[in-house]
Formats: C-alpha cells, sequence, structure tokens
C-alpha cells in the first residue's frame, strides 16, 4: 500500500492508502512474492524477493545420516 497525502470531504488534510499488489511469504520464511496490480508493468508484474545470503550459506553442507 502506498500512502497519498490528500484531503477529505471537509477540506481537511488526510491520507488516503492505494493498493498497489500483494506480498505471499516463501514456505522457508527467506523471501516473499509479490504481484504488482497498480504500476505500469507490461506482463505479470511479479518479483521473487530473497534474503540475502553469506558465503558460508553457499558452501556445501555436509550428508546427515550415517556414513557406509
Amino acid at each position: 500500500m502506498i500512502p497519498k497525502p490528500g484531503k477529505d470531504e471537509h477540506g481537511r488534510p488526510n491520507t488516503f492508502w492505494l493498493n498497489v499488489g500483494t506480498a505471499f511469504p516463501h514456505e522457508d520464511g527467506k523471501g516473499f512474492n509479490l504481484m504488482l496490480q497498480a504500476l505500469p508493468i507490461f506482463g505479470e508484474g511479479k518479483l521473487v524477493v530473497r534474503e540475502v545470503e553469506t558465503e558460508e550459506e553457499d558452501e556445501p553442507k555436509p550428508a546427515k545420516g550415517k556414513a557406509k
């Protein structure tokens, strides 16, 4: 939602909110899919926002379980 300053029916300052889309959280809790509906974007208007991973997180993790 985007705040838009304006005036009410009596001329007093007021803020109106414009719904520009919806956010859906990822199952792993590390990001969102943003579906934008009120911006001039051709096509689907979908953004994927993810948590930044450090280099340590990019390294392969040892396999779990018993070694054979």
